[in-house]
């Protein structure tokens, strides 16, 4: 699994960790004081175990194990929690996924290769399926670009564009709302005024 993450986010830290093994010391030098870190991850991970760890105390609510060793989901809300060193945990209700808001260059960053690829391409229109000169597409078939990494670099782009045009969409509604209410505003003040 640590391969698999590795490959689809080349240069990115990666760090295991186990509260059980007393393994958690590792994560210290990413909690600083002042910054403020969230555990994000499913139901029954051991995010509250491992910030209990982190915490020296008991003071989250765990549970043990299923029968079919899972983990069982306790942590009902978020909370924030203070570390003597002046950092900030958030832990957090498990969760299935997490959603994208604008974070064109936040992927751009993360998938800087594939940029740099789609920059090589002949046409600058290219789609990646079967232009001659595509610079992906020689990059996969040489095996010099995951196709996983790829494909998740396509999902993130689409998951990225429909957020922006969710928020376009809210904003078009919010300035349409506004419009109906100046339409109304006008149609009450100009009733009054016949009727004065």
């Amino acid at each position: 699994r640590l391969a698999d993450i590795r490959s689809v986010a080349p240069g990115t830290e990666v760090v295991t960790v186990s509260a059980l093994d007393d393994e958690y010391g590792v994560l210290l030098k990413y909690i600083e004081p002042g910054k403020t870190v969230a555990f994000l991850g499913s139901s029954g991970v051991g995010k509250s175990t491992l910030i209990n760890k982190l915490v020296g105390s008991d003071s989250l609510a765990t549970g043990g194990l299923r029968n079919d060793d899972k983990g069982r989901h306790t942590t009902t809300h978020r909370e924030l929690i203070t570390l003597e060193n002046g950092a900030f945990l958030i832990d957090t209700p498990g969760m299935r996924e997490l959603g994208m808001w604008d974070n064109d260059g936040g992927i751009d960053a993360v998938f800087g290769d594939i940029e740099e690829l789609i920059g090589r391409c002949k046409f600058s229109d290219c789609t990646h399926t079967n232009e001659p000169g595509c610079a992906v597409r020689n990059a996969l078939s040489l095996g010099e670009l995951d196709n996983a990494r790829w494909e998740a670099f396509l999902k993130l782009k689409s998951e990225n564009a429909y957020a922006a045009d969710a928020g376009g969409y809210l904003e078009a509604k919010r300035a349409r709302f506004k419009e109906i209410s100046k339409i109304n505003k006008t149609k009450r003040k100009n009733n009054r005024s016949e009727n004065d």
